[in-house]
């Protein structure tokens, strides 16, 4: 089965203004973001913009453009108006690659399809990394996420879960403490596979009481039934760029030569 990928580029970004253009190794940031996506297994890469600076730019290197409205309220909205434009059938399987991970594993990419298509019941697809550090399962801008045996999430979280009762004291966040052994923390990896149909679906719901208090937009499918299959990466992510000092990181680690597992 084909899968096509779509990458969210939005000039605007709040942290850093035109970030989808900005400069790495001779290449605007998209166009890498683009090029990894295409050394995956997809069939159609396509980027999804709002922006006419950004879709000339993409034009210029051979991207398919498709331009979508600038009122969205997230992500999962600017692509299911993709899918939507561009007719895709109900289980047809949709990968969403951020436009700021110019170094993305392309072997990440077809994790995320590949599971989608092994676990038929799951509507979304994504992944995690174990965490070893005690210091990131306390901190609230890392992402958990526990799930069960068949890999289906139960919940997504910026608490530390789980929470090991009889293992931390109660201002453990406050300490430098170590992990239970035996245990696994996860930190989740913002890559989505979607099955077309929840895409509609998704847009169609209100936002979530638990998505709403975590801002953590996930949190929406699982209130509504949706299941989430969740895979620990076959190889470490990429850093992506947030910030300048994000940016200037990166082009530093390309000059000397580093590229993507």
């Amino acid at each position: 089965m084909t899968f096509t990928v779509v990458i969210p580029a939005r000039y605007a970004s709040t942290r850093l203004p035109g970030k989808p253009l900005a400069m790495i190794g001779g290449k605007p940031m998209i166009q890498h973001v683009w090029e990894r996506a295409n050394e995956s297994r997809a069939s159609r890469v396509v980027i999804a913009t709002d922006d006419t600076r950004v879709e000339e730019a993409c034009l210029a290197f051979g991207a398919e453009v498709v331009m979508t409205s600038a009122n969205h309220a997230s992500g999962t909205d600017r692509l299911e108006e993709v899918a939507r434009m561009l007719e895709f059938p109900p289980e047809h399987r949709v990968v969403n690659v951020q436009g700021d991970e110019p170094l993305i594993p392309p072997r990440l990419i077809n994790q995320v399809a590949d599971n989608l298509e092994q676990y038929t019941e799951a509507a979304i697809a994504t992944l995690c990394e174990r965490i070893h550090d005690a210091r990131q399962v306390f901190n609230p801008n890392v992402v958990k996420v526990v799930f069960d045996a068949r890999g289906m999430a139960h919940y997504f979280s910026r608490a530390p879960i789980p929470w090991a009762r009889d293992y931390w004291p109660e201002n453990a966040a406050a300490r430098n403490i170590d992990l239970p052994d035996g245990i696994g923390f996860f930190r989740h990896i913002g890559i989505y596979g979607y099955r077309t149909r929840v895409l509609g679906d998704f847009v169609s719901w209100m936002p979530a009481p638990t998505e709403r208090l975590e801002s953590l937009e996930q949190l929406r499918a699982l209130y509504n039934g949706a299941l989430i299959h969740v895979d620990v990466a076959e190889t470490p992510p990429a850093p992506g760029v947030d910030t300048q000092e994000d940016l200037d990181r990166l082009r530093a680690l390309m000059e000397a030569g580093g590229s993507y597992v």
